[in-house]
């Protein structure tokens, strides 16, 4: 045990040892940007990924920046861009040169919106409006699969969008070429007395066999390339003026649903459900967006997962109405991916709370509608949804309101409003109308650091609903570290009910720093070490008296040249249990302090691989007793068009909790996906539970059969054991047609 304490104490001198090494800076924007010109055709092309003639007319650029993994060393291998336009498209085009040809291409899968971690890819990020802000996303991997975000400040992303626009690629001895064909409507530009315009643009791509990164025009590692101010020019190009244009994307619905157990009741039912969206770009800046008879059957079901936490599950929002201009009405403070920042979670508003019971299950939505404004010195938008009131739920009303205004080069100030109105439903719940207000604010203080911070509070006319939460964060991100202090506060009636928090009554206090190593005496296959450690102490907001404590450490964090890591993990943690603190998975489990130390380690092979595998295990002590961890990842991809995975989950629960509960809880999954091609894929996923023996079907044939036009066949199953005496098996199939159709005027 001290030696796990020396080690943790080792760690916070690593960050003070490593600015003597010698290690690739961040370095400023350039004052002269690198420029591409663009070159006007006459005709439109053929987009196949061969390209034509009329590609001979264009400058091409070269000569690209290595940013991983040897920052500004030379490229292997570089990538040539052309640029074309006439009054219907933007065209784009690369030759990205290997000299081994289709024999480096690692692509596991068809998947849109793929891990751009595991694929080769080039994609290219334009700021129509050169604001160094805003930045639209579209990438591509050698088989033509698309992917798309909307980014703002290199902060807040729209990872879910999906914009018109078409891509096919050719894979040759030499290299592989990509051909993209955006049209005018989908980009996003002003309308200016000049014909000329100059666009901020970027061109990324990666060599997933070497696992090298390079860009057009130059930016640190520690950042992206949506990180705009550090883009280049797009010149020479005369858009035509920018119109209203409306998409229309009309659905017809069938499907049949079945039920079947002494619980849940015998009933058969089947549905005729015609209904659609309307988007309508008023101009350069605003777009309105309707939604009708409001379905999202296509959408992925919710995985089954055994929380072994005291606290909530964040189960993310997976329908496509909500999930565009997520980044401007989702803010709040969330934990990062690679869990900096802090495991907190205050979002004043969450679309999951819209359309959706506690469970995850459909309620149906009438109509809604969403305004968004974009603009260099401000951004606007608004949201207002009518929730079908059904037997077990009322009629509900719901209205969002989000206002940011731009100060300076890249910080902001705003607010955000929630209302949520019930009506009265029989002489079970008595209506009301509930409110949350919020003040936000993002300063970026130089190129490495940033402050953000929130204050908010819910008020209705119930009693106990007027609550106070707010946060304040320190981030600073550099090629050598990442460090942060996140700071918040949720007092005990905080209330969002149209929003998201992971605990209520409680000061949080979350510093941290990773350590990023990619110092000379390393070995080849060895990318870097980055060691850690993150506290997490908590404080009942009402007492003041410390209710949990966690001291996580990472001692040993290698990242791999592959793309593989392997990590070690050390957690001491401190529990102090009440009357009201939950407990997880409903163990009993006695009042008082629980004091025990957690160990884990991560690890994976190369994810780019045919065949990938992760293992990952953690052991130690668990209120009073042991609780061991085990999850095995494998996948394998033989072809793009096939990909089958395989997850395991088991939780060994032993003399836990003051009965000494003692359980194995086993999750398996299955996941297969057949394509085609990209548009044409069969996908679908098992789960076995063994916590209340669940199991879970989900099959879903999707054909994109015109660009963003869909068919979709879905078969959904669930199964479970019930609660009542005499136990018996409860089952639920629903199977599902849809089809839709998207016009662009």
């Amino acid at each position: 045990m001290r030696f796990l304490y020396f080690i943790n104490i080792l760690l916070l001198f690593i960050p003070f040892i490593s600015y003597s090494q010698n290690s690739a800076a961040i370095f400023a924007p350039d004052s002269i940007k690198r420029t591409i010109e663009a070159t006007e055709i006459p005709s439109n092309l053929r987009i196949d990924g061969k390209l034509e003639e009329e590609w001979k007319l264009a400058k091409p650029a070269t000569q690209f920046f290595q940013v991983e993994p040897y920052q500004g060393k030379t490229l292997n291998f570089d990538t040539e861009i052309r640029v074309l336009y006439n009054k219907q498209f933007l065209y784009i085009s690369a030759f990205n040169k290997d000299s081994l040809g289709k024999k480096s291409l690692r692509v596991p899968d068809f998947r849109r919106d793929f891990s751009s971690r595991s694929h080769d890819h080039f994609g290219f990020s334009i700021d129509g409006f050169n604001d160094k802000r805003n930045a639209m996303v579209m990438v591509t991997n050698p088989y033509s699969t698309q992917r798309d975000l909307l980014t703002f400040d290199d902060v807040l992303f729209d990872l879910d969008w999906d914009g018109l626009w078409r891509v096919r690629t050719h894979r040759t001895d030499s290299g592989w070429v990509a051909e993209f064909a955006i049209p005018w409507q989908t980009l996003r530009y002003p309308r200016t007395d000049s014909t000329n315009q100059s666009w901020g643009i970027n061109f990324f791509r990666n060599r997933r066999y070497s696992n090298e990164y390079s860009s057009w025009n130059p930016f640190p590692r520690a950042f992206s390339p949506s990180r705009m101010d550090y883009a280049g020019t797009l010149i020479g190009i005369k858009p035509p003026p920018p119109s209203p244009n409306i998409r229309i994307q009309p659905y017809l619905l069938v499907s049949t649903k079945n039920s079947n157990g002494s619980e849940i009741g015998d009933h058969t039912s089947t549905e005729v459900k015609p209904g659609g969206e309307i988007k309508w770009a008023i101009n350069p800046n605003t777009v309105l967006d309707m939604t009708f008879n409001t379905d999202f059957a296509q959408a992925d079901v919710d995985r089954q997962v055994n929380n072994i936490t005291r606290f909530g599950i964040f189960f993310p929002e997976r329908r496509q109405f909500f999930l565009e201009n997520a980044s401007l009405f989702g803010v709040g403070l969330a934990p990062n991916d690679d869990l900096s920042g802090g495991s907190m979670r205050i979002q004043p508003f969450f679309s999951r709370r819209i359309g959706l019971d506690d469970s995850g299950n459909p309620i149906p939505i009438d109509a809604g509608a969403r305004m968004v404004y974009r603009s260099l010195k401000r951004n606007a938008g608004g949201i207002v949804m009518r929730q079908r009131g059904t037997d077990g739920s009322p009629l509900t009303h719901y209205a969002v309101g989000r206002y940011v205004e731009n100060i300076g080069k890249q910080n902001r100030l705003g607010g955000l409003f929630t209302m949520k109105q019930v009506e009265s439903l029989h002489d079970t719940i008595k209506g009301y109308t509930h409110w949350v207000g919020a003040a936000d604010g993002f300063f970026r203080i130089n190129e490495s650091a940033s402050f953000n911070f929130m204050v908010m509070g819910s008020a209705s006319g119930r009693p106990n609903d007027q609550g106070f939460a707010a946060y304040a964060q320190y981030f600073r991100r550099t090629n050598r570290l990442i460090s942060w202090w996140t700071q918040s506060i949720v007092t005990q009636n905080f209330n969002p009910e149209v929003g998201f928090v992971s605990r209520n009554d409680v000061i949080a206090t979350t510093p941290g720093f990773f350590f990023l190593d990619r110092g000379a005496w390393m070995p080849k296959w060895l990318r870097g070490f980055e060691p850690g450690l993150m506290i997490e102490m908590y404080h009942r907001a009402t007492t003041g008296e410390l209710i949990e404590f966690q001291f996580n450490s990472n001692p040993i964090w290698l990242n791999l040249q592959n793309g593989g890591f392997f990590g070690i993990l050390i957690n001491p943690t401190f529990q102090r249990l009440g009357d009201m603190d939950e407990r997880p998975l409903d163990i009993t489990i006695k009042n008082g302090v629980y004091k025990y130390v957690r160990s884990s380690f991560y690890s994976s092979s190369d994810p780019s691989r045919k065949f990938t595998v992760q293992l990952n295990g953690e052991t130690g002590g668990y209120y009073g007793g042991k609780l061991h961890f085990l999850e095995f990842f494998s996948r394998y991809s033989p072809l793009p068009h096939l990909a089958f995975t395989f997850r395991y989950q088991a939780n060994f629960f032993r003399n836990v909790g003051s009965e000494n509960f003692s359980d194995d809880v086993q999750l398996y999954t299955i996941d297969g996906r057949v394509a085609l091609n990209p548009r044409l894929q069969l996908i679908g996923f098992y789960q076995k539970n063994t916590l209340g023996n669940r199991d879970t079907w989900n099959v879903r044939l999707s054909w994109e059969f015109k660009p963003l036009s869909f068919l979709f066949l879905v078969y959904n199953n669930r199964a479970y054991t019930g609660t009542k005496n005499p136990v018996e098996r409860q089952y639920e199939q629903n199977v599902i047609g849809k089809i839709t159709f998207l016009k662009q005027f």
